[in-house]
């Protein structure tokens, strides 16, 4: 049998004819159709754009009629799409492209999809356990506002991380209290903590600030400055000068995975979330791993809200702060088929999405908002099935009762 590469080569051909493989490659194509009339490629012809975007449609037919009819789809419609994206950017000033496309962009994608990384994985833990975890938006609330109050207080952007992820995981303990013991309906309870997060720092605010801006001078989150890349063209506005948050971000994505698929405890975290009478049978406390993940949750979320309010948001707060972003996170880890660098990934689209519709009001202002419709249409179009199921844990949303 002839051997490529150290496997044979029948299956190296397999791999190659794959539909699923080649309907990815045309996802990607399309992706490239749209961006290759941007910075740094810019190619000014729309021909390029044209003939990428058609190649990108052709494997998507190709992949269609052998048998993955909605990945076949999926990348049909990318490679249009891209075709129209990259012919509009060949219709602008090249000084426009470069005020809108620049390598500062990427910095801002990261610090728009941080609060959403946090609350992504936050919900993951929670939801491999078994636990819907719908009030991360008022977790992450609950951060944003007590992280800023005990950087003001205490004096320290320490202190205010401490005191932000303590407060989110108190009002995870309560919530876990509700769906784990008494079996209350999670979508409901998960809002009803969403609302009472709403109440608790609209008031404490009003009490504590009289409803006013955060006092200035409030100790932040500060960046990490690379010194060996801070003067390189592109890669310095890039990541030269991140916030710390940011780079825990990262970090956070990388642990999570090992924790929850290379770990005994993440085990039994996805023992829990897929048949928890099972896992109850071999001796594993199913209570305490849904506490534990649902508290990890809010801890998580909350840090996300903390990086808002006193990273991102320079040490201010005001009402709703958030502003749906809970939600968003969960739609990320839906789209991230509830895994670790999956939601990392959505959570940097949907930041790239706010990053994009922030500069696009060089152009029009109604150009900026469509943009930012961007995110949730992707996701509908994921959770629909056209590009492949997403399958959350079995006994996800299921309370569990001890026999």
């Amino acid at each position: 049998m002839t051997v490529w590469g150290g496997q044979p080569a029948d299956t190296v051909g397999a791999r190659v004819r794959d539909p699923a493989t080649t309907g990815y490659v045309g996802l990607g194509l399309g992706v490239f159709a749209a961006l290759i009339g941007i910075p740094p490629i810019e190619a000014r012809h729309p021909i390029w754009s044209v003939l990428v975007g058609v190649v990108a449609a052709l494997l998507g037919v190709w992949t269609a009629t052998r048998g993955r009819v909605r990945l076949g789809i999926g990348a049909i419609v990318a490679g249009l799409v891209g075709i129209g994206l990259g012919v509009l950017a060949t219709r602008s000033g090249t000084g426009n492209l470069e005020t809108v496309f620049n390598s500062s962009l990427i910095a801002q994608m990261f610090a728009f999809s941080t609060p959403l990384v946090f609350g992504a994985i936050a919900g993951m833990f929670s939801e491999r356990s078994g636990v819907v975890n719908i009030g991360l938006e008022g977790m992450m609330l609950m951060g944003a506002f007590w992280g800023v109050y005990g950087a003001d207080v205490g004096g320290s952007w320490v202190v205010g991380l401490v005191v932000g992820a303590v407060a989110g995981g108190l009002l995870a303990l309560l919530y876990a209290y509700f769906a784990i013991n008494l079996r209350s309906d999670q979508i409901v309870g998960g809002t009803a903590v969403n609302f009472l997060a709403l109440g608790i720092t609209g008031y404490f605010f009003f009490q504590l600030y009289g409803g006013n801006y955060i006092p200035v001078g409030v100790s932040t989150i500060p960046n990490v400055k690379l010194p060996f890349i801070s003067g390189l063209t592109f890669l310095g506005p890039a990541f030269g000068n991140l916030s710390l948050m940011i780079w825990a971000g990262f970090a956070l994505v990388i642990v999570s995975y090992i924790v929850v698929f290379k770990t005994p405890i993440g085990l039994r975290i996805r023992a829990c979330g897929e048949h928890p009478r099972a896992a109850d049978t071999v001796g594993i406390d199913v209570y305490a791993i849904r506490y534990g993940c649902v508290v990890l949750s809010g801890l998580l979320a909350a840090l996300g809200g903390v990086y808002l309010s006193d990273g991102f948001g320079g040490g201010a707060f005001n009402d709703n702060m958030t502003a749906g972003r809970g939600f968003i996170a969960l739609a990320a880890m839906i789209f991230g088929n509830w895994r670790p660098f999956g939601a990392f990934g959505a959570a940097l689209l949907f930041g790239l999405s706010s990053a994009i519709a922030l500069r696009l009001q060089v152009y029009s202002a109604s150009a900026s908002t469509l943009f930012n419709v961007l995110p949730y249409v992707l996701t509908l179009i994921v959770v629909a099935g056209v590009i492949g199921r997403t399958v959350a844990p079995a006994a996800d949303g299921k309370p569990y009762v001890r026999q």
